[in-house]
């Protein structure tokens, strides 16, 4: 008999396989209830599919990508709305609609499972034709698509992707994601405190006599509900500070998100005289624990040094819960090696659909890539 493999492309969540569940397993952002999360809460520049792969009819491999169209969101930051800039004027009329294999809203290979039924190669050749025949279904809607983007991978499995024709994409390799490795000897918090250095023993007890007087709670699905309103709010305050976005949350998001994944979904509030002051969010994830949004109030974030009291938190509950590694993603590598995250190099592949604009994509992504100095912190003995 001989083997066929294909390819089919779902829009909802609701018309998976019933046996897509027994691959994703290997990885709750690639679940059904997760994926119906991105469905029914999608950013309102953001569009989801889900792919699954089958040799002979059965399901071999599971895969999500994501349409995102620039144009409809301020990309290079809040203070670029008061004045005009070439960067962004640039980006918008050349590379605003991206089609890309993975999840743009999370950090790390969470863009497909396989199982051992299909070769790495012939899946990504799959996925290939896919993204081929999605850009074909925005061309007949007369959305042309600047950019396809496959992201975030380690080194060691770019080969894969130059022998199932990836070659003409330029590799890039951008922020790192941090992640915390707890020690197996580590059975509570004070364990975690014996192995940092002098100095950063010193941070963590500033840090937590600066918080005294803040109430962490652990939020229902109802108390999401009711605090939906400022728990928009915090989260613009961080989002719209970011140096570069490709989405915003919608309002609601964090509700949605607790109703489907139920208590693989953390949210904690953090309360000053009852009112909400911060929050911070975490995914369970087999033996990895996932930090995902969060939010404060600007105004006091600094004076009760709440975004680092929020990393300690997480790191203790990672620890008391015997999870392996903490996921600490992009964005504000310092302060997270402070408290004992190390950077792992993750890696992308682009391409443009101008062929003379991909020629210099070497020289173009470096220019719209935002550079972020920072120095790596060792806070263990």
């Amino acid at each position: 008999m001989s083997t066929t493999f294909s390819y089919t492309i779902f829009k909802s969540a609701q018309s998976l396989p019933s046996e897509w569940d027994t691959i994703a397993t290997q990885n709750i952002f690639l679940s059904k209830n997760y994926l119906s999360v991105l469905e029914n809460t999608s950013p309102a520049n953001m569009e989801c599919y889900f792919i699954g792969l089958f040799k002979n009819d059965i399901l071999c491999g599971i895969a999500i990508a994501q349409y995102i169209d620039l144009t409809r969101i301020n990309t290079f930051g809040e203070e670029q709305e008061k004045k005009f800039s070439i960067k962004d004027y640039l980006f918008k009329k050349f590379s605003s609609h991206i089609l890309i294999l993975g999840n743009n809203k999370l950090t790390g290979q969470n863009a497909y499972c396989l199982t051992h039924d299909i070769e790495e190669t012939v899946a990504l050749s799959l996925f290939k034709q896919a993204l081929k025949k999605l850009r074909k279904q925005y061309l007949k809607k007369c959305i042309p698509i600047n950019l396809t983007l496959v992201k975030d991978f380690n080194k060691k499995e770019l080969p894969d992707f130059n022998a199932a024709g990836f070659k003409k994409y330029y590799q890039f390799c951008t922020q790192p994601n941090m992640i915390f490795d707890i020690r197996p000897e580590w059975e509570s918090v004070d364990d975690y405190l014996a192995a940092l250095n002098t100095k950063y023993r010193t941070q963590y007890n500033r840090a937590r006599k600066k918080a005294e007087g803040i109430e962490k709670r652990k939020l229902s699905e109802e108390e999401i509900k009711e605090q939906e309103n400022r728990i928009h709010e915090l989260y613009l305050t961080v989002a719209q500070n970011a140096p570069f976005n490709t989405f915003f949350l919608p309002k609601g998001h964090f509700y949605t998100f607790k109703q489907q994944l139920k208590d693989k979904f953390l949210f904690y509030g953090y309360f000053s005289n009852d009112t909400l002051i911060g929050f911070s969010t975490l995914i369970k994830n087999n033996s990895d624990m996932d930090t995902y949004f969060l939010g404060y109030d600007e105004t006091i974030q600094k004076e009760k040094m709440l975004y680092l009291n929020m990393l300690y938190d997480m790191v203790a509950y990672a620890i008391k819960k015997q999870f392996k590694h903490v996921i600490f993603a992009r964005s504000a590598m310092e302060i997270k090696s402070s408290v004992g995250a190390h950077p792992e190099e993750v890696y992308g592949i682009i391409k443009h659909h101008n062929s003379l604009l991909n020629i210099f994509m070497s020289r173009l992504f470096p220019y719209f890539d935002p550079k972020i100095q920072w120095k790596q912190r060792n806070p263990f003995k």
